[in-house]
């Protein structure tokens, strides 16, 4: 027979990761009656760690909000799981906080049994991740978790804002949701200072307070999307386009969102529109698509693929001489 410590502990489990189960389901999972249930409840209770009861329709068992339980009942896949997890967070910018990483990653550490952790040691210390280190500061916590819960809810928000220059704004907010790109992470929603669609940098956000204001968000509303396009329009230096010898559909494929936007042309073929800092950049994603093109301004361009083909001539000439 299974130690009554051993179905305490199960339930303790059960009640983490399935807060809300009736007694009956508890009962059924752990194979004793719902008499027993109460028992096992209120034993957790005598050992500091407090079980909340609800009845009626929807009611049923689950830890205080709040509680913060001390050792972490994790199987060794599910401890590697999220060891490697904050690994991966921590090299693409997906975590937040500055130091919220190193610090979950050295309590976990101290709670593996050893054998584990010596294999959890060998994977963090031989693995390579092909994704480039995230750059920037990392959002604060309270600020995305604030966010998340807003656009859940459908409650407008109060930003303090800094923008790239530094300089303050609040502003009336409606999240519609938030997206990571590029290992930053971003909001978009309705902006109540300019009436428009706006995206922001959540780690450009200071603080962020709920309003009792809710929202309903356009029934087509796409975050992800939105977020690319505002990408793709922040002001640059070069105001490029280019018709692209090529289908609509791989134009697609191969351009990202955040390269520029691709259009269909009268004749079939593609205007590609984007906006460039650097026009020798943009002359080698040009080359690399592969396909023919016709530059319509600025005219700058034409000179950088020429210099890019001449670059390209003399490194495949010197090396034929070479061999």
């Amino acid at each position: 027979m299974e130690h009554p410590v051993s179905r305490i502990l199960a339930l303790l489990e059960l009640l983490q990761a399935r807060p809300g189960l009736t007694g009956a389901e508890l009962a059924e999972r752990l194979e004793v009656d719902v008499r027993t249930v109460r028992r096992y409840a209120a034993r957790l209770a005598e050992l500091g760690i407090p079980v909340q009861a609800e009845r009626g329709r929807y009611g049923g068992y689950r830890l205080l909000p709040g509680f913060r339980l001390p050792p972490l009942m994790l199987t060794g896949d599910e401890a590697a799981s999220v060891v490697l997890g904050l690994l991966a967070g921590r090299r693409s910018g997906l975590s937040v906080g500055e130091q919220a990483g190193e610090s979950a990653l050295a309590k976990i550490r101290r709670v593996l049994p050893p054998a584990l952790r010596d294999q959890v040691a060998a994977v963090e210390q031989t693995v390579g991740l092909t994704a480039a280190p995230a750059s920037g500061p990392s959002p604060a916590a309270e600020a995305l978790f604030t966010l998340a819960e807003a656009a859940r809810r459908r409650r407008r928000v109060r930003l303090d804002y800094r923008d790239r220059d530094g300089a303050p704004s609040e502003r009336e907010f409606d999240p519609y949701g938030l997206v990571f790109h590029s290992g930053r992470w971003y909001t978009t929603g309705l902006d109540h200072r300019s009436g428009e669609q706006r995206t922001f940098r959540v780690d450009r956000i200071r603080s962020v307070r709920p309003c009792e204001a809710g929202f309903e968000p356009p029934a087509d509303v796409d975050p992800v999307q939105r977020v690319l396009e505002s990408l793709a329009s922040v002001p640059w230096t070069h105001e490029v386009e280019v018709v692209l010898t090529a289908g609509l559909d791989e134009a697609r494929h191969r351009i990202p969102p955040t390269a520029g936007t691709v259009t269909a042309t009268e004749d079939g073929r593609v205007l590609f529109r984007a906006r460039a800092e650097r026009l020798d950049g943009m002359a080698l994603l040009l080359a690399g698509l592969g396909w023919p093109f016709t530059v319509r301004r600025p005219a700058a361009l034409r000179d950088e693929v020429r210099a890019l083909a001449a670059r390209l001539t003399t490194w495949s000439e010197d090396g034929a001489e070479e061999h």
